[in-house]
């Protein structure tokens, strides 16, 4: 198994530091990788704590370099290894890189692998409770144990944790460093992995700690600038929106069904954690953007429109297309013309009766619900649109917001009367 460059890049936060490379030492077969450590010009004894290592590789910038910029420095001075980019706010773990490994090298198709963890940013968490790490490294251990069942092919991997073969990044010549001083690299980087005809994979038999962001969260009037800048560079780049990846669409109402058709299927998201979810699964979509289905071409086949479709489905995900076409009768009854018998639809609507529409309304804000859709719908619209067009066995699932104290006083006059009120969304499914 070939060794592994591990780079951290840092900027201040010292204890984060220690207490990451600690667990690499603890945790990390000696002989299976090396250190390389960038310093951003760090101000709180990072810089002075690091010229006294000589067991690793240091990089000292006299200024801060920002994050992509310094991966590039760190994976130009590391030897010809796999390259693992890993934060210094990360704690790991028992089998932790083995695991990464072992995923990596299972596949000359899969370019880089990514490490689950506490938060769930790219639905990328797992559920643990525990009191303190010593716990976490307990439950930590009883998950790492290496399982290619629990490996779920991504379209993007945040970089907290991200492997990375060798000659893919020769091939990607590092990380954009337009991106500078950081922020949505990780998403850009995995586009263009896949765009090399790689796949990426997301091992649930990697768990590390992450404190998330403590660099460049901190500040908040730094953050949003930043975020800003970089979103608007990527969506120039890519010509899709750097946050449409998460676009899933009623779960809930899911089963295992053998065709499937995903309408609006954006760059793939739904389709890859369907594919992970049930394994017998074959899926196809729609998507009219045409950079959006460049990408999601890479995981299924992908219909320009609706009218390239000719063969049927066992279910339809149809996401909020009601209340975007011009005429829902006429969608229903085309969409029906493409289900198998006892096929099904599954879509979602904005409950136009919410409490926080009501109140944009009593506040002069109707605006605000007329900026993204055409149509607007109550459940009571649904239940009679779907049985005009004669669905059967009608079932509903209901989503709801947090309410500020202004939307809760408001509720609490009107709920007696209207109960649906309170749900912001709600999923539908009917059959044929």
């Amino acid at each position: 198994m070939r060794k592994t460059s591990i780079i951290i890049l840092t900027y201040n936060n010292l204890d984060y530091t220690k207490a990451c490379i600690e667990s690499i030492l603890k945790y990390t077969d000696l002989d299976t990788y090396e250190l390389v450590i960038v310093d951003n010009n760090s101000t709180d004894g990072t810089h002075e704590w690091l010229k006294k290592q000589d067991k690793w590789k240091i990089i000292l910038n006299d200024k801060n370099e920002g994050f992509p910029k310094g991966c590039n420095q760190g994976i130009q001075c590391a030897s010809e290894n796999d390259i693992l980019l890993l934060n210094n706010d990360t704690i790991v773990t028992e089998n932790w890189l083995k695991n990464l490994k072992i995923c990596l090298e299972s596949d000359s198709l899969i370019g880089a692998v990514g490490a689950v963890c506490n938060n769930q940013e790219n639905r990328q968490g797992v559920n643990f409770n525990f009191k303190d790490m010593e716990e976490m490294q307990q439950l930590a251990k009883l998950n790492n144990v290496s399982n290619k069942d629990k490996w779920e092919e991504k379209n993007f991997l945040i970089g907290f944790c991200l492997l990375i073969k060798r000659e893919v990044i020769t091939k990607l010549k590092g990380l954009d460093e337009n991106y500078s001083p950081g922020y949505i690299e990780d998403n850009d980087l995995s586009l263009r992995i896949i765009n090399l005809g790689y796949k990426l994979m997301l091992c649930h038999d990697a768990f590390i700690f992450h404190y998330l962001g403590t660099a460049f969260r901190k500040d908040l009037t730094k953050f949003y600038p930043i975020l800003n800048k970089n979103r608007e560079y990527f969506i120039n780049k890519w010509h899709f929106n750097t946050f449409c990846f998460d676009d899933l669409k009623s779960f809930s109402l899911m089963e295992e069904y053998q065709e499937v058709l995903e309408l609006n299927c954006g760059i793939g998201s739904t389709i890859l954690a369907l594919k992970y979810q049930y394994k017998n699964i074959s899926i196809e979509g729609v998507e009219i953007n045409q950079a959006k289905r460049n990408i999601a071409s890479h995981f299924a086949h992908v219909y320009q429109n609706l009218s390239k479709v000719k063969k049927k489905y066992d279910c339809i995900l149809i996401g909020n297309c009601l209340e975007q076409v011009k005429n829902p009768e006429k969608f229903l009854e085309k969409i029906k013309k493409l289900l198998k018998k006892n096929g099904c639809i599954i879509g979602r609507i904005n409950n136009c009766n919410n409490i926080k529409n009501l109140n944009r309304l009593l506040n002069n804000n109707g605006y605000e619900l007329l900026k993204s859709q055409v149509n607007f719908f109550s459940i009571l619209d649904i239940e009679r649109l779907l049985k005009v067009n004669k669905w059967r066995d009608i079932k509903y699932y209901f989503w709801y917001e947090n309410l500020n104290k202004t939307e809760m006083e408001l509720y609490d006059l009107l709920k007696d009367k209207y109960e649906m009120i309170r749900y912001s969304q709600i999923d539908f499914k009917g059959y044929k």
